[in-house]
This record gives C-alpha cells, structure tokens and sequence, in this order.
C-alpha cells in the first residue's frame, strides 16, 4: 500500500511501515507524517490481524530528521520551529507509543534529528553495521526534539545524552550496541532477515502479554515504585485472564511449544 512518501506491507501478522523519500534519504515532512498517519490508520483497522510492526527506511537511510527543503527563506523570528511538533511529529510519536503490538526499528542506514527518535521509538533496536546515530540539530541551531531528551538520558545517562546533542558528532552504531542504546548490529545485508524473523518471532507470541509488557516500561521511567506494582498487579490480572496464558501453562506441562493466539 503507498500512501505520501510511505509504504506499507503486510506479512501475514507483521505489518511493514517503510518511510520512502529516497531523494531527501527519507527526511520528514508534513506530506510524509500525513502518510505516517494515513499508514497507522491502516494498521488500526487490522488491529486484530497486526502482531507486530517494523519501522525502517527505504534506500539507503533510516531517516536524516525533518525535510528541510524550502525553509531557507524563513526569516528569524517570523517562523516558528515549533509548529510542526505539534500538529505532526507529536501525534506520530504518541500513537508509536500506544501502539497494541511490539514495535522492532530496523535501522538500515543514517538516523538523524527525528529519524533517531523515531528509531528510538522500537521495542527491538536492530541495526545495519554501516548505520549510525545523529543529535543533527545542534547543527542547524536548534535544540533536541521529537522526545530525544526524554528518551536519550533513561537510556544512556545524562552524561552521554548532553554530549551527544551539543557536540552533534556520529554516533556509530556498535558504539550504540556498547552503550545500550540499540538491541543487536547485523551485517547490511543481513539486516531486512534478521528483523522480519525477530518480527515473526514476536507476532508469534502472547501479543496481549507482550502490549502490557511495552506498557509496563514507558511507565515505569515517571512511577514511583509502588505506582509501578500496581501496574504491575493490574496488567498481570489481564494476561492472566487471556486465553494464550492457559496455553503456555499447558504447553509447559505437555513439553510442547505454545500456540499463542493473540487473544
């Protein structure tokens, strides 16, 4: 399915949400977070057949940050930087988060400015070798966005996070696997396997159990600990609840492996 400047896949429960502006290595504008959306409505209407999303690039970046093409006239001060944030990049990032299903980034080259946040954003960070990470905005004289000051600091401390975005130097993507930052590094041409099998992998599995586990750590960051075992308490009752929670006690009684439905 193509939608502006996105593509969207479906392989069988996998849905496959590539940001397609080759011209501008996949950069985001108003028309591409008008696809985002358009492609994530989509997904929500298949919400009981979608058991997991892959985020990726297509060619050869993940994404370089917003599409700057055409603001060079702007004058200071007669514009504002902000707008866009809210009215496109927020709404996008706030349903990535609340999405029903795990979400795997696959990031195939350059993630930049919001191209990292929204690499960020997966469940599973797997990456091309030659892939790296970029605080860009430094560079044009803005400050951090897309919720990387947020995520970069519960994710590699404060230390790294301020270096990362005042200095606005690449970040390799092995030295990213040694920080924390990212789950695995593939070989490029591995990559697009490695995250489909993973992706079936997860599709494959107790999707209800695997939605309240996403939950249970975006919340964790902002919950006291005992705000945190409540949650706890109240998302073990809904998996307990579901059908595939009786299927893996079963299986694990009958040594067998478990066929988890999804509900």
């Amino acid at each position: 399915m193509q939608f502006k400047h996105v593509t969207l896949e479906f392989d069988r429960p996998v849905a496959i949400l590539k940001l397609d502006h080759q011209e501008v290595m996949n950069a985001v504008s108003m028309d591409m977070l008008g696809g985002l959306a358009e492609a994530l409505d989509e997904i929500g209407d298949r919400k009981t057949e979608v058991r997991c999303l892959v985020l990726t690039g297509a060619g050869r970046a993940f994404c370089t940050g917003a599409n700057l093409q055409g603001r060079n006239n702007q004058k200071p001060g007669r514009s504002n930087a902000g707008a866009a944030l809210e009215t496109g990049f927020h709404p996008f990032l706030r349903r990535l988060r609340n999405l029903h299903c795990p979400i795997v980034t696959s990031v195939n080259g350059p993630a930049a400015g919001a191209g990292m946040s929204f690499a960020l954003m997966g469940d599973m960070i797997l990456c091309a070798r030659s892939a790296y990470f970029l605080q860009a905005f430094r560079r044009i004289g803005l400050v951090p966005d897309c919720g990387s000051t947020w995520l970069l600091p519960r994710l590699i401390g404060k230390a790294r996070s301020v270096e990362l975005s005042l200095m606005g130097e690449r970040l390799p993507v092995e030295k990213a696997l040694e920080w924390g930052l990212v789950n695995r590094v593939y070989d490029d041409a591995a990559l697009m396997e490695e995250t489909m099998k993973l992706a079936h992998e997860l599709a494959n599995g107790p999707t209800i159990a695997l939605s309240l586990i996403r939950k249970l750590y975006w919340e964790s960051p902002d919950n006291s600990f005992e705000d945190q075992l409540n949650l706890e308490f109240e998302s073990q009752r809904i998996a307990g609840s579901a059908e595939d929670f009786k299927e893996g006690v079963t299986a694990f009684l009958e040594k067998r492996p478990a066929k988890f439905r999804g509900r």
